[in-house]
């Protein structure tokens, strides 16, 4: 008798970062030698910022208000896959829980994901939304443009259907 064997969970370390306007710089790309996929969730600005990345890793990522059309053909405006046993949504306006943007409540409520991404706000934030059962990610601002103070990013690892390992990346005052 064949037995097949169960596919193996593979170890993703995984960069999470937002509106970066454009900037990239020494900093944040050592963060991205480090990661396994970078993932950027909107307001990518010029896109040398998401090519020089595509050269390193691989890369997700979606358009945000401030993107020209040449980053809304590349990137899309909700961006739904499976890494691992996660299914993950990313969109660059999505809200928070309980306060979630109206055009996808909906299909939050209908389907949730078990991550959803988010940028837009420049507030770095993470929680459970209890009421959906889904984690939260915004990793705030990574560019030097806007009111935040702090530029941040996440990184954390995905292995089957478990995140883990996150951490907050301050990378310096804007």
């Amino acid at each position: 008798m064949l037995e097949i064997a169960p596919k193996k969970s593979i170890l993703r370390k995984i960069l999470l970062l937002s509106d970066t306007h454009s900037h990239l710089d020494e900093t944040i790309l050592k963060y991205v030698n480090l990661a396994d996929e970078v993932w950027h969730a909107g307001d990518i600005g010029d896109l040398a910022v998401t090519d020089t990345i595509k050269k390193m890793k691989p890369l997700r990522a979606v358009f945000g208000n401030i993107d020209d059309d040449k980053a809304r053909m590349e990137f899309p405006l909700h961006n739904r896959f499976m890494c691992e046993g996660v299914d993950v949504w990313m969109t660059h306006i999505g809200g928070y829980p309980g306060k979630y943007n109206p055009n996808i409540r909906d299909e939050m409520l209908n389907n949730p994901p078990k991550l959803f991404i988010c940028g837009h706000s420049h507030i770095l934030k993470v929680m459970f939304d209890k009421k959906h059962n889904f984690l939260h990610m915004n990793p705030g601002a990574a560019g030097i443009s806007g009111f935040h103070q702090m530029r941040t990013m996440l990184r954390f690892e995905i292995e089957g259907e478990k995140i883990s390992n996150l951490e907050i990346i301050e990378i310096g005052k804007r």
